[in-house]
């Protein structure tokens, strides 16, 4: 075929005709499992910027910054990842971008100052970044047309799942009585960690 020609498929007309099967209950799965960890993820960081202030010496323009750092890196995340999904693939860059996040979000509980801080959440972004891309996309590419609208909807509430697990989690891990102030704040990271 000559460059700059088009081609006509008929892939998605059939995907769309597909039955429902185990195969996209799995995909489903996988990808609200994702938006999970990033409700989780928000909230437990959003929690902890008090005591990042005592524990890590932290200003609170710091804590801001460290905010700043790792939605930035979800920007950043989002462009390069999804630009690499298209040239190598949703599935490899899907299973890329969660060790991404995996190994940075618990590198994050042994920060040991603001800077390597910051740099770890800058990481942790890139990777959720990166899963924004390719959770979305993917719906669009995988899920029949006639339940598309509905499983995006579901896929993608299931952020809030997380948001709760956290709001939940943070009542343990910074109750002081139970655990140091020093430690729980690590403890959080590596729920998200643990539950990639």
């Amino acid at each position: 075929m000559k460059e700059g020609t088009r081609s006509q498929t008929d892939v998605p007309n059939r995907m769309d005709r597909l039955p429902w099967s185990r195969w996209h209950w799995l995909v489903v799965i996988g990808l609200g499992i994702t938006w999970v960890l990033d409700g989780l993820e928000v909230t437990l960081a959003g929690a902890v910027g008090g005591v990042l202030k005592q524990s890590l010496h932290m200003s609170d323009a710091q804590v801001g910054t460290s905010a700043t750092f790792y939605l930035s890196g979800a920007v950043v995340g989002a462009i390069g990842f999804g630009y690499a999904t298209d040239r190598l693939g949703r599935k490899k860059l899907f299973t890329v971008t969660l060790l991404v996040y995996l190994i940075a979000t618990g590198c994050s509980a042994l920060a040991w100052n603001f800077w390597s801080f910051g740099f770890l959440r800058f990481i942790t972004g890139t990777g959720i970044g990166g899963e924004y891309a390719a959770i979305n996309s993917a719906i669009d590419e995988l899920i029949p047309a006639r339940v598309r609208g509905h499983v995006d909807l579901v896929i993608n509430a299931t952020y809030w799942v997380g948001a709760a697990l956290g709001a939940l989690a943070t009542i343990l891990l910074l109750n002081t009585h139970l655990i140091p102030p020093t430690k729980g704040w690590r403890f959080a990271f590596l729920i998200g960690a643990a539950s990639a």
